[in-house]
């Protein structure tokens, strides 16, 4: 099995409008699927992101988040275990939010010797 790191990229100002009953009903969908991925062996780990944080290049700090005034950004991650590319992005269309379209996940391969 290889890693992947799942990146959630979702609209910022959808997210900042919820309701708390909303989130909660999203955030409930979320962790069923978190315990389905942990009940296959396919979860390692996730955390959800703030909307704060800095854009760091050689030039220097160029932006305070949300970054780049991006409407879109990433609200968190995953890492799990998949067979392949293919069955990762599989494991990642299952996400409620993606089936919902609510949010885009970015699947990536970890680079690990």
């Amino acid at each position: 099995m290889e890693k992947f790191l799942l990146l959630i990229r979702q609209d910022l100002d959808k997210v900042n409008q919820m309701t708390k009953e909303e989130y909660q009903v999203k955030l409930d969908a979320m962790l069923r699927w978190v315990d389905d991925l942990a009940k296959s062996g396919n979860y390692v780990s996730a955390e959800p992101l703030l909307t704060t944080g800095s854009y760091v290049s050689y030039d220097g700090v160029s932006s305070d988040g949300p970054f780049i005034e991006a409407k879109e950004a990433i609200g968190g991650y995953f890492i799990i275990t998949a067979n392949d590319l293919d069955h990762a992005a599989a494991l990642a269309q299952t996400c409620p939010q993606v089936i919902s379209g609510e949010v885009g996940i970015e699947v990536r391969p970890l680079r690990i010797k």
